[in-house]
């Protein structure tokens, strides 16, 4: 078996979920990099990975996988544990929008579904088979502090949009599925945790740039800037070695004190 933590990061071909792969890299942890559809994209984030590893030990692979589909998730698990030996930490990453903003008058059925199978409904079922190889495996994590889940939500989860109903509604479920495995597995040594990303700049917002970029210089963004991919990464680093060791079940916030209640 393995004797390098392995990190499977869902959505790590591009964005946060780069960013996140490139910061388990940087900190000698192999890294099962899964993508939904770009393969370049994602070989392009294990060269990255491949560039800034740590030591020679370290394995990146890329693996597909539809999250939505119940037999692909089943797969993208076996599969990371047969190529790279083992699984330490399940970084729930993978998301996605709404291709169409719509006002929540008109938000549409094939929409709202969508973006809940791939939101909510394939990190829930995930996190189940992560929760039970790590129970068949009791005390076999290389991490300090034991296996980690952890869950990219977004200020979403208690911040309404309302043309992109739908994301916010999987964002506030996914906050409550932390919240489920936190209590379920804290007695078990996996800690769960929910990273709220704040307003970050990658592909998913160049669309809307210019709006930010107005808000944010007008105060919406304390920290007066977008949020990068590695801070985020920086933050699950920090979990994956150990540095909340009292703690399980928190919510995080990565937004430059955009949730922050101020008259």
């Amino acid at each position: 078996m393995a004797k390098t933590p392995v990190i499977l990061v869902t959505g790590a071909s591009r964005g946060l979920g780069r960013g996140i792969a490139l910061s388990c890299a940087q900190a000698g942890y192999s890294v099962a990099v899964h993508y939904a559809a770009n393969q370049e994209a994602a070989e392009e984030t294990c060269r990255l990975c491949d560039a800034a590893r740590a030591n020679r030990a370290q394995k990146f692979i890329a693996l597909r996988a539809n999250l939505a589909v119940t037999g692909n998730r089943l797969s993208l698990v076996e599969q990371a544990i047969s190529e790279v030996g083992r699984l330490d930490a399940l970084v729930n990453n993978a998301g996605m929008a709404p291709r169409t903003r719509a006002d929540v008058t008109e938000t549409s059925e094939s929409s709202y579904q969508e973006v809940m199978d791939v939101n909510l409904t394939g990190p829930f079922f995930l996190s189940q088979l992560a929760a039970r190889y790590w129970l068949n495996h009791p005390g076999e994590c290389l991490l300090s502090g034991g296996y980690k889940l952890i869950f990219i939500t977004s200020i979403s989860a208690d911040t309404v949009s309302l043309n992109r109903a739908e994301y916010c509604i999987s964002k506030a479920g996914l906050a409550m599925v932390a919240q489920l495995w936190a209590a379920r597995l804290a007695n078990y040594g996996v800690q769960v945790f929910d990273l709220r990303p704040g307003i970050m700049e990658t592909d998913m917002t160049a669309a809307v740039k210019g709006k930010y970029d107005k808000l944010i210089t007008e105060g919406l963004v304390p920290q007066m800037r977008w949020g990068k991919p590695e801070d985020v990464g920086l933050a699950v680093e920090a979990i994956l070695r150990g540095a909340l060791p009292f703690s399980t079940g928190a919510v995080i916030p990565v937004d430059g004190g955009f949730h922050l209640k101020r008259l």
